[in-house]
């Protein structure tokens, strides 16, 4: 029963981390091992959305696909992840996003907890994935400063 959980400050505003966390879509993009999403359902829910998305991830000779419901919460700055369908057994996933005081930046803390169904699943592609799941954090703070650049010492104060 796998689980890992970070806590890390970024210098972009807890806005725009949301943002980008929420933007599943892009995902394939630079998420390590996802090598393709769908949405296949969105609705609003409060100031927020709740979305059913497939993402599927490969490596090697390896592919799966799961699915996942995702509800955002803009105004708590937080996104939950559940688990639907897939290889497995449980999985969840939650994002939040703080402005630090000083207006330098944002924390984010991101945890993930998973177990595969199948034993031998675990044993095959366990390892691959923690190590992705590790890497998710920093991937999206690599993310980051591709699409919004590397932000001004105080800048991060007026960003939304």
């Amino acid at each position: 029963m796998p689980s890992f959980k970070t806590t890390r400050h970024v210098p972009f505003s807890a806005n725009q981390m949301f943002a980008l966390v929420a933007d599943v879509e892009r995902y394939p993009e630079f998420l390590p091992l996802c090598t393709g999403l769908s949405v296949l359902s969105r609705r609003p829910l409060g100031e927020g959305e709740e979305l059913t998305a497939r993402m599927n991830v490969g490596y090697k000779a390896i592919a799966e696909s799961f699915t996942t419901r995702v509800v955002t919460k803009p105004r708590e700055k937080r996104i939950d992840v559940s688990y639907l369908n897939g290889p497995f057994k449980r999985l969840v996933n939650h994002w939040a996003f703080i402005d630090d005081a000083a207006g330098t930046g944002s924390t984010i803390d991101f945890f993930i907890d998973y177990e595969f169904h199948s034993m031998l699943m675990g044993a095959l592609v366990g390892a691959m994935f923690d190590q992705a799941f590790r890497r998710f954090a920093v991937a999206f703070e690599e993310r980051a400063g591709h699409v919004y650049g590397k932000p001004k010492p105080g800048a991060e104060k007026n960003q939304s």
